[in-house]
């Protein structure tokens, strides 16, 4: 018994844990014989005080700060870049374009081993090797070395960008999650909004290296609460709950395994995985138009630092530095998409509580008011921006509004992803950054000759009109989104009976005293899904009889449950 009471005691002394559990209890195992989190169990992610949670949101979300504020902040300085090293504007701004190629790759190859090692060595490694890089930035001989430096910074600041998502999933429920992912969306676009105006200024007085001085400062200090937050990813840590049981040999557990053990999964398995199913399910229907309506949305972000210089810098004459404080806009814009999410977030909890079944279509209304807001403010910013007659706030107004309307595009797009392909909503999400990621990177290359060009009122209606086109596919998912589902491979969708049997289950709860059905594993919950634990289980149920014979469920690196070892070709 003395070895039972240690094991179970373990926990106790850890500040995130609670010390209520009862020292008799045996070590919980699931319906498989596998080591699983009990009801209320103290080691479970979800179960941590609220303070606690909230604290390892922030440092994992501020993590996000650093690589987004590093992703535009050279877009401020660029004219020092182009005079040190004799090279374009246009060249100078690869140091951009390589950053967010860097996106690009890096959720391919860190996603997945976050899944197979968890998230905390992860987040040590990359972070470290990001700061070690961003010195090669600050102290670069040449413009080759600044070049490569800003491609590999770019790669190990992805880590964040596809793992903080799945430590979100980790610490919330699903409705709490969506308060926490609206921050994930703020920082996103708060991070690039804000930097170019201190790279200017930076300029201005000192030099732009001085910008990367900033962005190790930051590094180094958000390296430091980095180091204070613990393993999240549930399938590690109940691996390493398995294996302290093992240690001890308590009798009737000395070969206990938890259910990522007992997978029997390799790290070549999980690459073959990630690096193969994202494509396939890029070109399903919902995946390739949300795909190619965030790369537009994303793809304007990263060029308004470039539209924003030429509007008050070569149009108004402002200095580097105050030309970039519009873009501050965009911040606050962010700020408000997000209280829009949270606002509308309490509204599904009511509903959720209610009883309702909440279906994948539902996240789209958010969309489809950031769609139309989207191509209103482009073209308001366009040719309001267009003449110096106008005064500057009023384009600046527009900024503010054009950001809200992008947060809530990616915001319930990603959403929609998520509750849509349920098991292979980490494969759907990985497709859609990295496309997102591509068009970003290109918007540097092409924004300047095409405002040019075309003017600033004639390149900001071509956008709007393409965000014009595009405000129709919220409203198509929204009608006819039920029926594409189920005619996807990868998006299992309950059938009638399903349905049937779920309704006569909620009225037997109701007769048999209003309980609620157990909730799915915890280990098995989306990233930023507010679906229902019946509506998940039922939908879950019914793609497992199409793959029953080479299915394996766990929770993958951005936190949603995947099936693995699905042989694509015989579906």
């Amino acid at each position: 018994m003395d070895k039972l009471e240690r094991i179970l005691s373990r926990p106790v002394a850890k500040p995130y844990r609670s010390g209520s559990i009862l020292r008799e209890e045996q070590p919980y195992l699931n319906d498989d014989g596998h080591v699983d989190f009990s009801e209320d169990d103290i080691e479970n992610p979800k179960q941590w005080g609220r303070g606690r949670r909230w604290y390892i949101t922030i440092v994992s979300i501020s993590l996000v700060l650093n690589a987004t504020f590093a992703s535009s902040a050279p877009s401020g300085c660029l004219e020092g870049i182009s005079e040190e090293f004799g090279v374009s504007t246009v060249a100078a701004g690869l140091v951009i374009t390589l950053f967010l190629l860097g996106y690009c790759f890096g959720p391919l190859f860190f996603a997945p081993l976050s899944e197979f090692f968890g998230r905390r060595w992860i987040f040590y490694g990359t972070f470290i090797c990001y700061i070690v890089f961003n010195f090669l930035c600050a102290w670069a001989p040449n413009f080759g070395a600044l070049l490569a430096g800003r491609f590999i910074t770019g790669t190990f600041a992805s880590a964040p960008l596809s793992n903080a998502p799945g430590v979100l999933a980790d610490l919330w429920g699903p409705v709490e999650r969506g308060n926490a992912l609206a921050l994930f969306s703020m920082i996103t676009f708060a991070g690039p909004g804000i930097s170019p105006a201190i790279a200017g200024f930076l300029q201005l007085t000192l030099n732009w290296r001085w910008t990367f001085y900033v962005l190790l400062w930051m590094g180094g200090i958000t390296l430091l609460f980095l180091f204070t937050i613990p393993e999240t990813h549930p399938g590690t840590v109940l691996t390493n709950k398995a294996k302290r049981i093992r240690r001890l040999q308590i009798p009737g557990y000395e070969n206990v395994q938890s259910p990522m053990e007992a997978s029997g999964q390799t790290l070549t398995q999980i690459f073959k995985v990630a690096l193969t199913r994202p494509w396939i399910i890029l070109f399903d229907p919902i995946s390739f138009l949300v795909a190619l309506y965030i790369s537009v949305t994303y793809t304007l972000l990263y060029m308004l630092f470039t539209i924003y210089p030429i509007v008050f810098r070569q149009m108004r004459g402002w200095n580097s530095g105050v030309s970039e404080l519009p873009l501050i806009g965009t911040v606050i814009g962010a700020a408000l998409g997000a209280l829009m999410v949270f606002l509308n977030s309490l509204k599904v909890a009511k509903r959720m509580k209610a009883g309702e079944t909440i279906k994948p279509e539902d996240r789209l209304p958010l969309a489809m008011g950031g769609g139309i807001g989207f191509f209103i403010c482009m073209f308001w910013f366009g040719w309001t921006a267009n003449f110096n007659s106008v005064h500057w706030i009023v384009p600046t107004i527009a900024g503010v509004f054009l950001a809200s309307s992008i947060v809530l595009i990616f915001v319930s797009f990603l959403n929609y992803l998520t509750d849509t392909y349920l098991m292979y909503a980490a494969s759907a999400i990985a497709a859609n950054t990295v496309a997102r990621s591509a068009a970003g990177a290109a918007a540097p290359l092409f924004t300047n000759q095409m405002f040019t060009a075309l003017g600033v009122g004639g390149g900001a209606s071509l956008v709007g009109g393409v965000a014009a086109l595009l405000a129709v596919v919220p409203f198509v998912f929204y009608k006819y989104g039920e029926g594409i589902r189920k005619r996807s491979r990868f998006a299992p969708t309950p059938s009638k009976e399903d349905e049937e049997s779920q309704d006569s289950e909620k009225e037997k709860e109701k007769e048999q005293g209003g309980e609620a059905a157990p909730a799915t594993s915890d280990s098995s919950t989306s990233v930023a899904s507010s679906v229902s634990s019946t509506e998940h289980r039922t939908a879950s149920a019914s793609h497992e009889k199409e793959h029953k014979r080479d299915e394996d469920v766990h929770q993958n690196a951005f936190g949603e449950p995947r099936t693995e070892n699905v042989n694509f070709g015989k579906e």
